[in-house]
This record gives structure tokens, C-alpha cells and sequence, in this order.
């Protein structure tokens, strides 16, 4: 004799196991007006890094054209705006798989004040945007030298210290 236990599924616990339902839930609470979700059709991978001169942020946007592409900034809050367009499907093909997103996307980030606004620089190439976010001078490290109550330098007694500007 075998014992079969059947699993039936309680609605309160089974509530977020399907990740459609969850992302209904999600654009139901956060929709835009009229209905519209705030979420962008696809979000294109971004890597954000910085140096001693700039921030750096890169996003992959392939099949992209550069003319479909907007940056804009207001307020310290740099936005990326854009669409991949889709290919007019072909009448005598039939397709196997549709993976790839099209559509509008949205990014934004919110800069540091130590950013240069007036210097900021796009560029794209084989559907990598780079965005070049150049530090101001204020903010770049510099070494202050450790001087002894003799007033002497001793530079390899040097501390290295980042400078924020006040707010």
C-alpha cells in the first residue's frame, strides 16, 4: 500500500509564487496616471564606476540607434531615455522563439554634488553608451603634507584626503 499526500495550494501562502501576479501587483500599486505602468518595457544592464577624475556610468543598448537616445538632467537626477524598435516582422516567416525586448526603457541616477554638470560627455560605440561624468576639482583627492612643530615637511608622513563641498 502506498500513501499519496496531495498538496493543495492555501491562497494566503501561495500568494507571491507566481512572479506575473506579483508584477500586477507591483504596476497596480505604482502605476503611472491613466492607467500607464511606470515600469519601462526592458531596462538595458548598466555599470556604474568611479576615480580619482570621473564617475563613469556605461549601459548596453544594442540595436539602438543613437538618435533614440535622450539624456537630460535637472536637479542632480540624470535620466537616460530611449527605444529599440522592432524589426517589421516578415509575413513568410515563421517565428520558433521571441526573446529579445523592444520598446521604450527609462534609467536614472542621482549624481553626487561632486559632479560637473557643465562637463558632462555621451558617447556610443557598437551599442555601448558611455556617459563621462567629470569630477569637480574641489572634490579629487590631494595629499596634505604632515609638517613637525619645527615647520619642516616631512613628506613621506603625507595623509591622503577626499574633500566634499559643503552643502
Amino acid at each position: 500500500m502506498y500513501l499519496t499526500r496531495t498538496r493543495r495550494s492555501d491562497p494566503s501562502t501561495d500568494l507571491y509564487g507566481s512572479w506575473a501576479r506579483l508584477n500586477r501587483m507591483v504596476d497596480d500599486v505604482f502605476g503611472g496616471w491613466n492607467g500607464e505602468p511606470v515600469a519601462s518595457a526592458w531596462l538595458p544592464n548598466c555599470d556604474v564606476r568611479e576615480d580619482k577624475d570621473f564617475l563613469t556610468i556605461t549601459l548596453d543598448l544594442p540595436g539602438v540607434k543613437p538618435e533614440d537616445v535622450k539624456l537630460s538632467l535637472e536637479n542632480n537626477l540624470l535620466t537616460i531615455r530611449g527605444e529599440r524598435r522592432q524589426e517589421a516582422e516578415q509575413k513568410d516567416a515563421r517565428y520558433h522563439r521571441y526573446e529579445r525586448s523592444y520598446g521604450a526603457f527609462e534609467r536614472s541616477f542621482t549624481l553626487p554634488s561632486t559632479v560637473d554638470p557643465e562637463r558632462i560627455q555621451a558617447t556610443t560605440d557598437h551599442g555601448v553608451l558611455t556617459i563621462q561624468l567629470p569630477k569637480i576639482e574641489r572634490a579629487r583627492p590631494r595629499e596634505i603634507p604632515v609638517k613637525t612643530s619645527t615647520g619642516v615637511s616631512s613628506m613621506p608622513e603625507t595623509v591622503s584626503t577626499r574633500t566634499e563641498p559643503t552643502r
